[in-house]
């Protein structure tokens, strides 16, 4: 059986693939001259590798590295459905060298095994299978964060376990030092940061730890849907949950009340922030890493899937020198990412921009942000009435949350300044009443109000697996499709599931959005005292295109399902 091996020795012809392995990403345009050369600099102080120093100062990712390899070496790279179910050949190929060669058998078919390798150009470790096995090795190029994960899957190891595991007569739940020490076992560090990486390199926008009698789950969120990515064993759980509290600077001995952190790492040469909730529940606290990943997010409307006409009105109103613009919708509808993308327009030389927030999401460059604390007496109102003392142009508010933020919101637009903030309602139209029901008078509403941006996120279709199918006749003729613009007869796009979509059918969300210009009629409606219904009519025959005729829109183009506009829209009507 192969247990050991040695790391690869420098070679002439190691020296020269990692050359054209440089020309080739220079070639492609993953990195520019100085980037390479910074990265030899680095290589030659350090002794390390010079596609690994690319890697590690994020100059190049994972799998554009990958990519490259591929290219250079004429092999292909392995798609996650291609991991086996359970290990291949685990009588000849020992757990730990495979950890240690960061190599992973795929199949064996014909006398050939296919060998996924994280260093495809390591020549020791496919002669090294080959010998243990007796087969001809067919290398595969794997991207590192997929193939640790499988490794983790098919040869969990019981070093972690056995960290974590309690002394008999020591309580666990009783002895905070004894959660420190089993916090800071290498094995419990490398497998929270493993959970970590591999989040951020499948694109996930949180991270749920969760506790229960037998076991511990770990969720991720992908386009707003939970799927499980992870058991681990229960004895595991106080380690792996004191171990982010330590990295998210909270009390693990408290565990009786909830608490908020924050944490900054880097991910594979990134920086990514992570914000970090604990609440209290049945068996330990349960966890939530909100991934906060600016290399991942782009400030765009385009990006966002905005519809152009959207975009007109809201710059627009943006444009304007005073007044107060609003966004809506519920948690997790984009409308922090709206506003920031917003603001960045904004900014200018000429213009001061302020933004209150709880929390910071996002550091915005040439922007001043400010973190409310309430427990110190910070709140949007309390910051808000200082702020104004700043002499801003524009003012972010993070929400108007009562009456007090509300009123101090409408001063600071009545005294020439542009307000931007977030309501939750349900559409552009309610958000009038809801204003009038926290208490603010119907002539402050209609003398500050600009516009309302009301939006959801609806998931994308995957482009690489999508297909086109008969439309239902009643679905046809439940929403008219047959008269929209858009209609180019009877089939939509649904989804069907790939290797790039992990199955889903569904990959990245669009926005589907409604944009209410406050106009004459409207302000009419408003010292009227009229209902969201009748605002909303009004709107449209000034031109609002409502947020389901916008999601029709894009189902017709083929960017989603009116399945998903369904989900969206109507369950918050």
């Amino acid at each position: 059986m192969l247990i050991e091996r040695s790391p690869p020795a420098a070679t002439p012809q190691l020296d020269q693939a990692l050359d054209d392995l440089a020309a080739l990403l220079l070639g492609q345009g993953q990195v520019d001259a100085r980037g390479i050369e910074r990265a030899r600099r680095v290589a030659a102080e350090t002794g390390q590798r010079l596609d690994a120093v690319l890697m590690h100062l994020g100059l190049v990712t994972e799998r554009g590295l990958a990519q490259a390899l591929a290219a250079l070496l004429g092999l292909p790279v392995v798609p996650p459905a291609r991991y086996p179910a359970g290990p291949v050949l685990p009588e000849r190929l020992a757990a730990r060298f495979l950890r240690q060669a960061r190599a992973l058998p795929l199949a064996e078919e014909g006398g050939v095994l296919a060998l996924a390798l994280a260093d495809p150009l390591d020549a020791f470790t496919p002669a090294a299978v080959a010998a243990a096995t007796g087969l001809r090795v067919a290398p595969e190029i794997a991207l590192p964060i997929e193939l640790e994960a499988a490794l983790d899957r098919l040869y969990p190891t019981l070093e972690a376990e056995e960290a974590a595991a309690p002394a008999a007569a020591e309580p666990l739940e009783e002895d905070a030092e004894r959660l420190r020490d089993l916090a800071s076992e290498a094995p419990v560090i490398r497998l929270v940061n493993q959970m970590i990486s591999r989040a951020v390199e499948t694109g996930a926008s949180d991270i749920h730890i969760e506790p229960f009698e037998d076991h511990l789950r770990v969720r991720c969120r992908y386009d707003g849907v939970l799927q499980t990515v992870d058991t681990q064993a229960a004895r595991l759980t106080p380690a792996i949950i004191s171990r982010i509290k330590i990295m998210a600077r909270l009390d693990i001995a408290e565990r009786r009340l909830p608490q908020d952190g924050r944490i900054r790492l880097a991910v594979r040469g990134q920086e990514v922030d992570f914000r970090v909730s604990t609440i209290p529940s049945l068996h330990a606290e349960t966890v939530v890493l909100r991934v906060l990943d600016q290399s991942a997010v782009e400030f765009d409307y385009a990006q966002l899937g905005l519809p152009p006409r959207v975009v007109q009105r809201l710059t627009a109103a943006l444009a304007l020198p005073n007044g107060i613009v609003l966004v809506t919708g519920p948690v997790g509808s984009g409308k922090t990412t709206t506003l920031y993308t917003a603001l960045l327009g904004l900014n200018a030389e000429t213009r001061k921009i302020i933004t209150i927030e709880d929390p910071i999401e996002y550091r915005l460059p040439g922007i001043t942000q400010v973190q409310v604390k309430p427990q110190i007496g910070l709140s949007f109102a309390s910051l808000l009435r200082n702020i104004v003392r700043q002499d801003p142009n524009v003012v972010m508010v993070g929400e108007v949350r009562d009456l007090e933020t509300a009123e101090t919101a409408v001063t600071a637009a009545l005294a020439g300044r542009l307000v931007l903030s977030t309501l939750h309602t349900n559409s552009a139209a309610a958000s009038i009443p809801r204003l009038r029901d926290m208490g603010l008078e119907d002539y402050l509403i209609a003398s500050v109000l600009r516009g309302v941006l009301a939006q959801r996120l609806v998931r994308k279709l995957c482009t690489a697996c999508r297909r086109e199918a008969e439309a239902p006749p009643a679905l046809v003729a439940e929403f008219a499709l047959d008269r929209r613009p858009g209609w180019q007869g009877p089939r939509l796009w649904q989804p069907v599931g790939c290797a790039q979509c992990r199955n889903t059918g569904f990959r990245g969300r669009i926005a589907v959005a409604e944009f209410l210009a406050v106009d004459s009629a409207i302000e009419r409606l408003v010292f009227s005292r009229a209902e969201h219904t009748e605002i909303e009519r009004a709107a449209c025959a000034a031109g609002m295109v409502t947020m389901l005729d916008s999601g029709l829109d894009a189902a017709l183009a083929g960017m989603t399902t009116i399945d998903e506009v369904l989900l969206s829209v109507r369950a918050e009507a």
